[in-house]
């Protein structure tokens, strides 16, 4: 089965473990926003200035006549998340692949669940992305590799599937999991709050 050699999704590799950050503290996350199936170029641009950012890809396999295919594809589509101050960001909009540069106000949730994401994305389950907040029962993983995650547990026929959410975004990243490695954790206010939202929202 043909498959592309995954790019560049994480510049430094140490972004997550020992974030950078100036003296002066100016580094921020921004979420970037790009034009239409630009992230992997976007990402190219970044990784060739240097400048401080992450793509989380996944891989997708797809039939084609009659041969397996594979790629790597962006687990949020249009958006690559970009840490740095003004002029990284100002470096970014030259590249003319972006359509709107947001701020983050909490700049500390963001990064905990980007984190979470490039453990599970990182790991060796298949992961798939997530449109929209899941109803599920707030779960930590007991052992294996990603012993001492948290997240939500949603069940898919028989399928039991773990999934990780960008609270920013209403987005997330789940993957296939066995239910007896989940343990069950009281929900977060954070977490009511989220849900009477998004049934607001579907109103």
């Amino acid at each position: 089965m043909p498959l592309l050699s995954a790019e560049p999704s994480i510049y430094p590799e140490t972004l997550f473990t020992a974030p950078l950050q100036p003296a002066d503290g100016s580094a921020r996350w921004w979420v970037l926003y790009t034009h239409a199936r630009a992230e992997k170029s976007l990402a190219r641009r970044l990784f060739g200035r240097r400048i401080a950012f992450y793509l989380p890809l996944y891989k997708s396999t797809w039939a084609q006549n009659g041969r397996g295919r594979a790629s790597y594809l962006p687990l949020f589509s249009g958006y690559v998340f970009l840490f740095g101050g003004d002029d990284a960001r100002v470096a970014a909009l030259e590249t003319n692949l972006i359509t709107t540069t947001i701020p983050v106000a909490d700049q500390e949730r963001l990064f905990d669940d980007l984190v979470r994401v490039e453990r599970l994305a990182g790991g060796p389950v298949p992961v798939a992305p997530e449109r929209g907040f899941s109803p599920g029962e707030p779960v930590a993983i007991e052992s294996g590799p990603f012993r001492g995650m948290t997240g939500k547990v949603v069940r898919q026929g028989n399928q039991t599937r773990f999934v990780v959410e960008i609270e920013f975004l209403s987005q997330g990243v789940s993957v296939e999991f066995e239910g007896w490695l989940l343990r069950p954790l009281a929900p977060s206010p954070a977490d009511g709050a989220a849900a009477r939202d998004g049934e607001s929202h579907s109103r």
